[in-house]
C-alpha cells in the first residue's frame, strides 16, 4: 500500500495529508544528505503512525547516516517486523558491527544468505559481514568470505565494484600487495570515482 493511502487509513484525510508532506520533505532531505532535517521531519510521522513501514525505514536509514547505530537498529527492526523484508539487512549488519554485536552480525548474515533476495543485496551484506570478521581479527576469514564465488564480471555493476574494492583492501591489509593492486586497478578502470581507489592503486605500483 502506498504511504499516503496507508496514512489515510490510519489517521484520516487531514492528518494523513500533513504527515505525507512531512514524509516527502524527509525523503528529499535524506536524498540531499541533510540528515538532521530529515530526522526532524520524520519525528511526527513516527509518533503519529508508528506502524507505517516507510516512516520506520527512512528514520532508520537517517539515523544510520547520522551514526546513531542503536537508534537506527530500533527503527530498522520495526521495519523488518512490519514487512518481513530483508532489504535493510546490510544496514542492520553494519549497525551491529559498529556496536560490536557480533552474534547479531552473524545471525543477520545467515538470514540474508538463506533468503538470497537479490545478488546485489547479498553482495552488500557479504561485504559488511566480511568487514566484521576483519574487525574481530579474522583477516583470512574475511578474505575467504569475499573470495567465495568471486570472479571479475565483464560488465560490472556497482555492487561488484564495491566488493572488489573491499577485497582489495583486505589483501592490502594482509600484505598481499600484488593482488590488492590488481583489484584496485580493475575497479579504477570501471569507476575511478569510487573512494580513493585511484590513489590506492598508484600507491601499490
Amino acid at each position: 500500500m502506498e504511504p499516503a493511502k496507508a496514512l489515510r487509513r490510519l489517521l484520516g484525510d487531514k492528518e494523513a495529508g500533513r504527515l505525507s508532506r512531512r514524509l516527502n520533505v524527509a525523503a528529499k532531505a535524506f536524498a540531499a544528505d541533510r540528515f538532521t532535517e530529515a530526522h526532524a521531519a520524520l519525528v511526527p510521522v513516527i509518533r503519529k503512525a508508528p506502524s507505517l513501514p516507510e516512516g520506520r525505514e527512512l528514520m532508520g536509514l537517517t539515523l544510520y547516516r547520522m551514526g546513531r547505530w542503536a537508534d537506527a537498529i530500533g527503527h530498522l527492526e520495526s521495519f523488518r517486523e512490519l514487512t518481513g523484508g530483508t532489504e535493510q539487512h546490510p544496514v542492520l549488519v553494519d549497525c551491529h558491527r559498529a556496536l560490536g554485536h557480533w552474534d547479531d552480525v552473524d545471525q543477520l548474515w545467515r538470514e540474508l544468505g538463506e533468503v538470497s533476495p537479490s545478488a546485489e543485496l547479498v553482495s552488500e551484506g557479504r561485504v559488511v559481514a566480511a568487514g566484521a570478521k576483519a574487525d574481530r581479527g579474522d583477516l583470512q576469514g574475511a578474505i575467504a568470505m569475499l573470495e567465495k564465488g568471486w570472479s571479475p564480471p565483464k560488465q560490472p555493476r556497482p555492487h561488484h565494484l564495491r566488493r572488489a574494492y573491499a577485497l582489495g583492501d583486505l589483501y592490502d591489509r594482509a600484505g598481499r600487495a600484488a593482488r590488492a593492486r590488481s583489484l584496485f586497478s580493475w575497479v579504477a578502470r570501471h569507476d575511478p570515482g569510487l573512494g580513493d581507489v585511484v590513489q590506492r592503486s598508484k600507491s601499490l605500483s
